[in-house]
């Protein structure tokens, strides 16, 4: 049979890929997220059921290796789910310890809900099937629900039905960090109420949030709710349950309903969470009625973000499980929440559920297709910029310096110690010094307003984020007078296997091209902004971030006199001293140990070191080409003295891609990206299906289990977005360039851009675009195609025949 490319399937039930499916089958709405473990399973070496809250981080102190580390992370929080059963005297149902006759696993995408079938037989021959679907609300942020089928098939027997909210849970689904502490929670409150209801209330230890689950048990029998039940309600200190025992009959259906309301402390609003909780079930609620409103919601964003492909399912099917994803980590529910999008989303432990700067990757989703939620998660940077100071100030320099990791509050939450699997040693984490993480949100808040033209959120937020991160990249920049140019020290870029320069004790780099280039890049964006801003706002933002005339001009200068390394070759140096390194033996080492993504930890545990070597973990110089246009790339190149020639982008392409492992999935990402602009189609789509592989087929060998990894799905649609539709967003204009991949018949999809719709579709000859408007009095839209500009008029359908796509770079804009 034929699988929908809106469905994930599996047709067996497979022990050792569980951790994986239990990631990619997470359900969520922005609010909180369910990884998709069996209802019947606890924590054990083949699941791991986990609930994560939106912004919901505790703090933990460890005595490790002589010395106290202290980490925050993303709480797993009371496991809702829990719901099992047994016949008789049997034992309690898990899919690990019966006989499977047969499995389906189907999330299904379109509608957000996650479906299982299983019939297994016991011991004693009876045969049972179980249908499960379970949702996590998108229409209102607080419910999740299950409907649980049991079908007795030969026999008839008196059923136990098991029900609980599991407040023990630990974090421990990543095991290099099962050595710290992980017990986040203290038992706040829990009992019954009303009928068949039960509730927990509990308390994170350090930071004193306070999360409440409250759950309504329905049975019935076909369609006819049996009210007269033997019930036993089951209280522990950290945990409540009920049991249910109902006789079933021989092929009789009887459907266990459990919806669960959730809130928390930090709800707007929400004095009592447990209270609120209780509220929300006051009234019973059948799982078909809240499915309804679930489904409404899940196909009205669909409507605004789907990517309809013809010719290439698998590309149809990630592509919209990226999308799905991306959606459930942030929704139009974090419009009220302040958090920021964590790495590896709502699904997992993995990197603690910290912010970094993979944002840069996804944020235009948001951007072009619900912006508001986008300018939440911009707000979640903004309502840190004093921690982002006070950083600043600790480390020595101006403005507002963000952390690498961010949690709750916006301090650094980068580890101090770091393990290496392959050696078993702990050793010192110098990642924090990768300062560009300002820069990319700085970017992201750039962006934002070209896409949206917001000019209200520039004026509020937008120009003092810019402002902010522009006094920090200055202050980052030491003129030389030697030289005459401004030099960079102490930072890392976005490589991370370099820590330090070869040979030398000291943690930092010297002049990392990407740094340097972004630091120009910031200075001109806030020069515009400058510019634009009403004298009024120009003079109260210069007021407050104590911004004079001097600094100013100095900020031009060091457009200016940056200082770059370029060879003879073309070649853009990573950083100073990168052409001194010892070339690496690839073949040898990839004869030996096969996967090298990880060349860092390989080195490190034969006692050498990557800072010796032309190795690099992802793109670093090349991320340049990948967030900035030919024409942004032209302008800075200019101004520090530079001709820019366009084969400089195949040049440096060609040089670092020989030298990287890509052991983080966004690398591939940007390689992607770089190689479809230079026309290198066949390399691009390599490219491509290992970016979409990357989660799918958790490519990393055990990471995905631990999360999801935002920045790839993000960037996946990026490239279809930015590369293979060929959508570039100028000052005044939208261009567009398409270049589909060759087995793609046609391309369709949407965006919003300052105020209007554009619906677009491609095939190889044509573009059909139509444009809709949310307010009246909105002009024609100025849109370059093909390097000709049309003014399409709100309202009607325009059909463009396209040229065979260029094979060359495109032009510098």
């Amino acid at each position: 049979m034929k699988e929908s490319t809106w469905t994930l399937v599996y047709n067996q039930f497979s022990p050792e890929q569980e951790g994986l499916r239990e990631a990619l089958c997470t359900l969520g709405n922005g609010y909180f997220a369910t990884r998709g473990a069996a209802p019947e399973a606890v924590a054990s070496k083949i699941h791991y059921p986990g609930t994560y809250i939106a912004g919901v981080y505790n703090r933990l102190s460890t005595h490790i290796a002589g010395r106290i580390v202290v980490n925050e992370d993303l709480v797993n929080c009371p496991n809702w789910t829990f719901l099992t059963f047994k016949i008789g005297k049997g034992e309690w149902f898990s899919p690990s310890k019966e006989k499977i006759l047969f499995y389906r696993q189907e999330l299904n995408m379109h509608d957000g809900v996650l479906r299982r079938k299983i019939l297994f037989q016991t011991k004693h021959k009876q045969k049972t099937l179980i249908e499960t679907e379970r949702i996590a609300h998108m229409a209102s942020a607080h419910y999740g629900a299950i409907k649980y089928v049991i079908t007795p098939l030969n026999y008839s027997e008196w059923i136990t039905v098991r029900t609980m909210l599991d407040g023990t849970v630990l974090n421990a689904g990543v095991e290099r960090y099962r050595q710290l502490n992980s017990k986040h929670w203290k038992p706040h409150s829990l009992g019954g109420f009303t009928r068949n209801g039960t509730y927990l209330s509990v308390k994170t230890t350090q930071s004193r949030v306070e999360v409440a689950q409250a759950a309504r048990i329905r049975i019935f029998v076909g369609e006819k709710e049996k009210r007269s039940l033997i019930r036993q309600l089951m209280k522990g200190k950290e945990r409540v349950g009920q049991e249910f025992r109902v006789f079933a009959r021989q092929n009789h259906c009887y459907t266990i309903e459990k919806v669960v309301s959730i809130y928390t402390s930090k709800d707007k609003g929400v004095r009592n969470p447990a209270v609120s909780a209780m509220e929300a079930l006051k009234k019973p609620l059948r799982f078909n009625t809240l499915f309804r409103t679930h489904y409404h919601a899940w196909e009205k964003l669909w409507k605004k973000f789907d990517i309809q492909i013809e010719g290439d399912n698998f590309s149809q099917r990630t592509l919209r499980l990226h999308t799905f994803h991306l959606l459930q980590t942030a929704s139009s529910h974090n419009i009220d929440i302040d958090a920021g999008l964590p790495a590896r989303g709502l699904h997992g432990e993995a990197y603690r559920g910290h912010i970094f700067w993979d944002e840069v990757f996804a944020l235009h989703l948001y951007d072009f297709h619900l912006p508001e939620v986008s300018q939440a998660l911009l707000l979640y940077r903004y309502q840190r910029l004093a921690m982002a100071r006070k950083y600043a100030q600790e480390e020595g320099y101006r403005g507002a310096m963000f952390p690498w990791q961010s949690g709750s509050s916006g301090r650094e939450e980068t580890q101090v110690v770091h393990l290496n699997p392959l050696s078993g040693k702990w050793g010192l984490d110098y990642s924090r010094l990768q300062r560009h993480v300002s820069f990319a949100i700085a970017y992201n808040v750039w962006r934002h307003y070209q896409i949206t033209d917001s000019w209200e959120f520039l004026l509020r937020f937008g120009a003092e984020i810019i402002l902010s991160i522009a006094q920090f990249a200055a202050s980052l920049a030491k003129y030389d007078p030697q030289d005459g140019k401004f030099h960079t020290k102490k930072v890392m870029g976005p490589d991370e296997f370099h820590e330090k320069l070869a040979g030398s004790s000291k943690p930092g780099l010297k002049d990392n091209a990407y740094t340097n280039l972004m630091i120009v890049w910031i200075l001109l964006r806030a020069e515009e902004i400058l510019n634009i801003l009403p004298v009024g706002n120009k003079e109260k933002i210069l007021k407050k971030l104590g911004l004079k005339e001097r600094e100013l001009c100095l900020w031009k200068t060091i457009t200016r006199k940056m200082n770059l390394i370029i060879n003879s070759q073309g070649i853009i140096a990573q950083f100073e001293g990168y052409f001194d390194l010892k070339e690496l033996d690839w073949p040898g080492y990839r004869a030996e140990y096969g996967d090298v993504h990880r060349m860092d930890r390989i080195l490190k545990a034969e006692g050498q070191s990557p800072d010796d070597y032309k190795v690099s973990k992802q793109a670093d110089t090349l991320m340049a080409f990948y967030l900035l246009s030919l024409g942004e790339v032209k302008e800075i190149l200019g101004k520090l003295g530079y001709n820019f020639d366009k084969e400089l982008a195949r040049k440096n392409y060609e040089y670092y891609v020989k030298r990287t492992s890509h052991g983080s999935t966004l690398s591939k990402v940007t390689h992607c990206f770089i190689a479809q602009a230079l026309g290198k189609k066949k390399e691009a789509w390599r490219w491509f299906r290992e970016v979409l592989e990357s989660d799918i087929h958790d490519t990393q060998g055990g990471t995905t289990p631990e999360g999801i990894h935002v920045g790839v799905m993000g960037g996946s649609l990026d490239i279809v977005v930015r590369a293979f539709a060929g959508i570039n967003i100028l000052e005044d204009r939208i261009k567009i360039s398409p270049n589909l991949p060759k087995n793609w018949r046609s391309l369709k999809l949407k965006i919003y851009f300052r105020g209007r719709w554009i619906s677009l579709s491609f095939t190889k000859r044509q573009l059909v675009i139509f444009i809709e408007a949310e307010k009246a009095k909105l002009s024609a839209l100025p849109i370059e195609i093909q390097e000709k500009i049309y003014h399409f008029p709100i309202g009607k359908k325009f059909k463009i025949p396209l040229k065979k796509a260029q094979k060359s770079l495109p032009k510098a804009e």
